[in-house]
C-alpha cells in the first residue's frame, strides 16, 4: 500500500502553491515510491556531496539518508522560507542553504572547491522557459564535473531538458512511469557524454514499447 505524505505536508504544499505557483512542483509532496526512485538514481556510495534542489518537505531527502547517503554529505537548497524552518527540525546535521537552485554558482558559492557527486532535483522544471532549465543542468555539471550526475523527476512524457540541449552534451535516461505517485511521474537522469545522442521522443519510445509487446506475444 502507498503511503500518502501527511496531511500537514499536503496543506503546506498547497499553500505554497497558490501563494507561488511557479516555484512550487505539484499539489502535495513527491510519494514515497518516487522519492525511492530518485535517491536509487544516484547510487547508495560515493564520495562528494549530494545537492538536492527543492526538497520543500523532505520526502526524497528522507530517502536519500534511508538510501545511504550521509547526512553530512546532503546540502539542501531550498527557496521558501517555510520549508527550510520544517526541513531543520526534521532533518538535523543536514546542511540547508535558503536560496535560489536557479542560481546555483552564486546559491553554493560557500561550497565552492568541494567535491559534489551528484545533484537531485524536485524542481518545477516545466514551468520554466527552455534557457532557465538549460542553465540549470550547465550549472550543475560546471559544479559536479563531468563525472557527476543530475536527477530530476517529471509528470511530463518528455525530457524536462530541452533536447536540443542534450545533443553531444549529456546523455539523457528515462524510467518507466511511477504508476504508485499521484500524478504518475517519471525519474530522468542527465550525465556528461560526449556526442550523446539527444532523448528519445515520446513517439520512439511508444513505437518500442509496442515492438516489445509484439515480440513477448505467443504465436498462434
Amino acid at each position: 500500500m502507498t503511503r500518502s505524505p501527511p496531511l500537514a505536508d499536503k496543506v503546506r504544499f498547497l499553500r505554497t502553491l497558490l501563494e507561488s505557483p511557479r516555484l512550487t512542483g505539484a499539489v502535495s509532496p513527491s510519494g514515497r515510491h518516487l522519492a525511492q526512485a530518485m535517491a536509487r538514481a544516484i547510487g547508495a556510495a560515493g564520495e562528494g556531496l549530494v545537492i538536492e534542489l527543492g526538497p520543500g518537505t523532505g520526502p526524497v531527502t528522507k530517502a536519500l539518508i534511508e538510501n545511504g547517503v550521509p547526512r553530512a554529505a546532503l546540502v539542501l537548497v531550498e527557496y521558501e522560507p517555510g520549508f527550510c524552518k520544517l526541513l531543520a527540525q526534521r532533518f538535523a546535521n543536514v546542511r540547508i542553504v535558503q536560496g535560489d537552485a536557479y542560481a546555483l554558482p552564486k546559491t553554493l558559492a560557500a561550497l565552492s572547491g568541494q567535491p559534489i557527486r551528484a545533484i537531485v532535483s524536485s524542481l518545477p522544471l516545466l514551468n520554466r522557459p527552455a534557457p532557465a532549465r538549460i542553465a540549470l543542468i550547465e550549472d550543475a555539471f560546471a559544479l559536479m564535473g563531468p563525472a557527476g550526475i543530475f536527477v530530476q523527476f517529471s509528470y511530463g512524457l518528455a525530457s524536462p531538458i530541452p533536447r536540443a540541449a542534450c545533443v553531444g552534451r549529456y546523455s539523457a535516461r528515462s524510467s518507466a512511469p511511477i504508476w504508485r505517485n499521484l500524478p504518475p511521474a517519471r525519474v530522468w537522469t542527465y550525465r556528461a557524454e560526449p556526442d550523446a545522442a539527444p532523448p528519445e521522443t515520446l513517439l520512439t519510445r511508444l513505437r518500442q514499447g509496442i515492438a516489445r509487446k509484439h515480440k513477448l506475444r505467443p504465436a498462434a
